[in-house]
């Protein structure tokens, strides 16, 4: 390393040090360091080249499948799920004339559909994707569409217990399994209580509290059913409120409870889910949290006596030491995200589930999740440390390497051959390149201060919502 660079890592060392605005430190201010190569009209260009990919050949459809060239709907009848998602990424990136065409359609979509959707799903990308495009353009037809939408999912949480079923018809109110398959009776946590942050959103927009007291009601039936030692189960009967399932961990089917419990109160103060939330992270500190190797992880564990049942991960819970760090634990943040990084070096991606304690892959696909991402751009933006934005150019780079092809980028259906995956996910528009594009943008272009993201990466300005007005909008005490 000549002298001039290493005088320059100096000097932001000692900035990101005295000064919390130079914490923002950007791509473009670090340009003279050779280890920072990708730019953000790059990601800029791979997200216009993937979303006209998406226009080419699956307009109208749910899902790019881009190796065949054509497009996938989840349900019997499209929901529009890629462009809804993609619209706030889109509008990040500056470009308006994609992100208007999106707007537009969002307001020819006819909800009034008879067929079966999963609530989760829906509510993150769909009703989601509907607040942020109002958040943005202020078009009160877009609220309008969003109400109508929030409405239809209602019927899901007219259970005994609060807690939503699985899946509900958009046109009739029924509710039932998966595709109108099955009882519906049983929903894992983060299907139960994932809607605070948009039922919140959509409370404070319409100036309605019914939103946000349903959910709210649904996460309160998860917090009150924890076990003696306060953890909650994996899989609950929403009829019965009993627990069938006793595992209790951070990967996907709990994770987004716990980020919710968070994010809500974050944008919307409330005592009671402050007070979950800090209880629920103790827990979690107490419970899951397991050095193992040298390395910080967090296992599975038995809700009633806190053993351990499995040494795994998933790559959905890499989002972890994001929401630790927004908290202010940047001692665990960064060691947790240190072995993310470990675990990405071994293999170039993310499998979808490794068990650790056997040093083994337990499930081997990949579909360009962004939790990684996201991790180390939330660290990045709050320490300032230059290193994060180096795992986050070489996350760019093997993807790159791995997963572009001439229509846009595919998943992997296995890390360990790197063998290729007729699917792209919507999130890949609305989360993962989202997050490459906003590490390498200044606070100028966008300030992450400014902004509290859903867990689909749909970003509302905090400055639109006030703390006093929401106590009367979503009914809090």
């Amino acid at each position: 390393m000549n002298f001039q660079n290493l005088y320059l890592i100096v000097f932001l060392f000692i900035i990101s040090c005295n000064n919390s605005e130079k914490k923002q430190t950007s791509l473009i201010n670090l340009k003279s360091n050779d280890t920072l190569t990708y730019k953000p009209s790059e990601i800029k260009t791979q997200m216009l080249r993937s979303w006209n990919a998406y226009k080419d050949y699956a307009w109208g459809k749910d899902v790019l499948l881009p190796l065949s060239k054509s497009g996938f709907n989840w349900y019997d009848q499209s929901l529009g799920i890629s462009p809804i998602d993609a619209y706030s990424t889109l509008s990040v990136m500056g470009l308006d004339q994609e992100a208007k065409e999106i707007e537009n359609y969002a307001l020819l979509m006819d909800w009034d559909k008879d067929v079966f959707v999963q609530v989760f799903e829906v509510n993150i990308r769909i009703l989601g994707g509907l607040l942020a495009i109002y958040d943005i353009t202020k078009n009160p037809e877009i609220l309008d569409r969003a109400i109508d939408f929030g409405d239809r999912l209602l019927p899901a949480f007219d259970s005994p217990t609060g807690i939503p079923y699985h899946s509900v018809n958009l046109k009739t109110g029924a509710t039932s399994g998966n595709n109108g398959e099955g009882s519906g009776n049983i929903v894992n946590t983060a299907q139960a209580a994932t809607y605070l942050f948009e039922f919140g959103i959509l409370s404070y927009y319409s100036r309605n509290p019914k939103y946000y007291q349903v959910a709210k009601k649904a996460t309160l039936a998860i917090f009150e059913r924890k076990s003696k030692i306060g953890l909650p189960g994996d899989f609950i009967n929403v009829e019965s409120g009993e627990w069938t399932n006793d595992w209790s961990y951070l990967q996907a089917g709990m994770d987004s409870y716990y980020e919710y419990l968070f994010k809500s109160n974050l944008l919307f103060p409330d005592p009671e889910i402050e007070d979950i939330w800090n209880y629920s992270l103790e827990k979690i500190n107490q419970y899951y949290s397991d050095e193992y190797n040298g390395r910080q992880f967090y296992a599975c564990v038995n809700m009633n006596n806190g053993e351990i049942v499995k040494r795994s991960m998933s790559l959905y819970d890499a989002f972890f030491p994001a929401i630790q760090a927004l908290h202010g634990d940047l001692s665990n943040a960064e060691k947790n995200m240190a072995t993310w990084d470990w675990l990405w070096n071994k293999y170039g991606l993310l499998p979808t589930r490794y068990l650790y304690e056997e040093d083994k892959i337990e499930y081997a696909n990949s579909e360009l999740n962004p939790e990684i991402i996201e991790s180390a751009y939330y660290l990045h933006q709050i320490t300032g440390n230059i290193k994060y934005l180096k795992m986050i150019q070489k996350y760019w780079a093997d993807i790159k390497d791995c997963c572009m092809n001439e229509t846009a980028f595919h998943a992997i259906s296995d890390v360990r051959t790197m063998k290729e995956k007729d699917y792209l996910a919507t999130y890949f528009y609305a989360e993962t390149l989202k997050y490459f594009y906003l590490a390498a943008v200044d606070k100028n272009t966008f300030n992450f201060n400014n902004y509290i993201f859903n867990t689909e990466a749909h970003p509302f300005k905090k400055s639109n919502f006030n703390s006093e007005k929401a106590k009367t909008y979503l009914g809090i005490n």
